[in-house]
């Protein structure tokens, strides 16, 4: 699986290219999955640009991303989006429409009654660890871990020589994950090397303007399609290499 990251808390500042409405998220979003995504990931955006948790807005970008695509969509419950985690809940509670699943950063205050909130619900949780924190440890203890619908394993080192060693000292926090199926990635510097990682060890993985705003050999990307077109022949090529030869999928090098 290559799940796309719309836009995560970017801006306007960050770029035209950078989709913030529900209109624009729905095209990007549309272009992705032509592209090769097969899941999708989005913050959803206040007039201003702001990350939120509104019943509204959250109904708004997922009624226009489902009008263009058909493969699963989720959104953050960061709490940069709903500092009090009471809050939170509340919320996640007050959604009109559903996504099909939305991430939990574990390290986070009130993660635990979010995740449980989000399940009564039948939403789907990503459970986010990330690297330097203390998210591994606590989603071991959690009684929610084995309902989650994966592990997003969040390589937070933004050094390119680096990442790649951070990421497998987080894969070795996570231990087995409670038996949940883990997508790995990267951000900035770290996004393409943890990305190649993850294809390496067989792993779900995730690409988009959230993570990175470069192609690997340093040029601007234009869109999340190309992000998505270039991450899919990046996996491609380290899988064949992982196999001996023999690339597991195909992408365009555009």
């Amino acid at each position: 699986m290559v799940q796309v990251c719309l836009n995560g808390a970017r801006g306007a500042a960050d770029g035209a290219m950078v989709p913030l409405s529900p209109g624009a998220l729905a095209g990007s979003a549309a272009l992705a999955v032509a592209a090769g995504a097969t899941d999708i990931h989005v913050h959803p955006k206040t007039p201003c640009g702001r990350d939120t948790l509104s019943p509204r807005v959250i109904a708004a970008t997922l009624v226009a991303i489902r009008a263009r695509v058909r493969v699963p969509v989720g959104v953050t419950t960061g709490a940069w989006a709903e500092p009090d985690a009471a809050a939170r809940v509340e919320r996640v509670r007050g959604w009109t429409v559903l996504p099909d699943h939305a991430s939990v950063n574990w390290h986070e205050p009130g993660a635990e009654e979010v995740a449980a909130a989000l399940l009564d619900r039948g939403v789907g949780v990503e459970a986010g660890i990330w690297s330097g924190t203390d998210g591994a440890a606590r989603f071991a203890a959690s009684p929610l871990a084995p309902r989650v619908l994966r592990v997003l394993a969040e390589v937070t080192d933004p050094v390119p020589r680096t990442a790649a060693d951070t990421a497998r000292a987080l894969l070795a926090d996570l231990d087995t994950g409670h038996g949940r199926p883990v997508l790995l990635h990267g951000e900035d510097g770290g996004t393409w090397p943890v990305l190649r990682l993850a294809a390496r060890l067989g792993l779900a993985t995730r690409i988009g303007l959230e993570d990175t705003l470069f192609l690997p050999d340093g040029t601007p990307a234009v869109s999340n399609a190309r992000l998505v077109t270039q991450a899919l022949a990046e996996y491609a090529r380290e899988r064949g290499v992982a196999g001996g030869g023999q690339a597991v999928s195909s992408a365009s090098t555009d």
